[in-house]
C-alpha cells in the first residue's frame, strides 16, 4: 500500500506530509543521522561491555514518532533496523509510504482499544500492552489476520499518574498482577516476551537507576511466578538515560532525538 492509498483525512491531518518526499532521500540528512546512529551504537556497546554483556544483547529502537517522512526515510538509509512509533494512525502513513523497506515497526506508545486493529495489522511488536481489555482486542484482530504478535507488558514502576502501565511501584502488591498476566497468557495470538517501563524524567540520568532496578526485580518475580513464559526482554531507557538502562539490564533502548534531532513543533 502506498501513501496515496491511505485514508485521505488521515493524510491531511499529518502536517508534515509532503507528496514530493514520497521517494526522496536527503543525502546530507542521511549523513548526519548515520553519524549520530553510529555514535549511539558505540555508546550501547560500551555500556554493555561495562556490564559484562555483548553489544548484540541490546537492540536499538530509533524513535521516529512525530518525525517527518523524509527524516524517517533518512534514518532507514542511515542503517536503522527498528523504528518506534507512539501513534498508530500517524505510523501507518509512514509504513504505507515505505513498503520496500525491511525495517521493523514497533509500537511503543499507549494504544487505545479502538486502535488495536492497526497495531495487529502493521506492527512487528508491541512494547506497551497495559490492559487485559487491549490484549483481548489485539488477540481478536491477530486471530483474524492469522498472525502472532510479540508483546511486552508496560508497567508503571514510579507511581506517576501521568504514566501508563500496570501498577508496579509497590513490590508488596506485585502478586496482584498475577491474575492479569494469567489472562494475557491465555490469549493464543499474543506472545509475552518481557516488560517495558518509562521512569520519571531527571536532569541527572543516574536518578532513573532505582526505577530500572525495580523493573529488573519485577522481571525476576515474574520469571519465578510464570516460568513457562519468556520474560527475557526489558524495554527501558531513552535518549536521556539509555546508558543507565543498559547498565541495569535493558535489552531494548528507545532513542529518538539523540539520533533524529528535535521533533517538529
Amino acid at each position: 500500500m502506498l501513501i496515496k492509498d491511505a485514508p485521505a483525512g488521515l493524510v491531511r491531518s499529518l502536517h508534515w506530509y509532503n507528496p514530493s518526499m514520497d521517494n526522496a532521500t536527503d543525502e546530507p540528512l542521511v549523513s548526519v543521522i548515520r553519524e549520530r546512529y553510529q555514535h549511539v551504537l558505540g555508546q550501547i556497546a560500551d555500556a554493555a561491555a561495562r556490564s559484562g554483556r555483548e553489544a548484540g544483547s541490546v537492540r536499538l529502537v530509533v524513535v521516529s514518532k512525530s518525525q517527518p517522512l523524509e527524516v524517517v526515510r533518512a534514518a532507514i538509509a542511515a542503517g536503522a533496523l527498528i523504528l518506534g512509533e507512539s501513534y498508530a494512525q500517524e505510523a501507518i502513513v509512514k509504513i504505507a509510504a515505505l513498503p520496500e523497506t525491511a525495517v521493523e515497526w514497533h509500537m511503543i506508545g499507549h494504544v487505545q482499544s479502538r486502535k488495536a486493529d492497526l497495531v495487529a495489522r502493521y506492527f512487528s511488536m508491541l512494547h506497551s500492552l497495559d490492559s487485559v481489555k487491549l490484549a483481548a482486542r489485539l488477540d481478536k484482530y491477530c486471530d483474524e489476520l492469522g498472525r502472532i504478535l510479540p508483546v511486552l507488558l508496560e508497567v508503571n514502576v514510579s507511581g506517576e499518574e501521568s504514566k501508563f502501565g500496570f501498577p508496579a511501584w509497590d513490590e508488596g502488591h506485585w502478586q496482584d498482577l498475577e491474575s492479569a498476566v494469567e489472562q494475557i497468557m491465555a490469549f493464543s495470538r499474543l506472545r509475552l516476551h518481557g516488560l517495558m517501563t518509562m521512569p520519571p524524567f531527571f536532569d541527572d540520568p543516574g536518578q532513573t537507576r532505582p526505577y530500572f532496578q525495580r523493573l529488573r526485580l519485577l522481571q525476576v518475580f515474574f520469571e519465578k511466578a510464570f516460568p513457562q513464559t519468556d520474560w527475557a526482554e526489558l524495554s527501558m531507557g531513552t535518549s536521556s538515560d539509555f546508558i543507565t538502562a543498559i547498565e541495569e539490564g535493558a535489552t531494548y533502548v528507545r532513542v529518538g532525538q539523540a539520533i533524529l534531532g528535535p521533533r517538529p513543533i
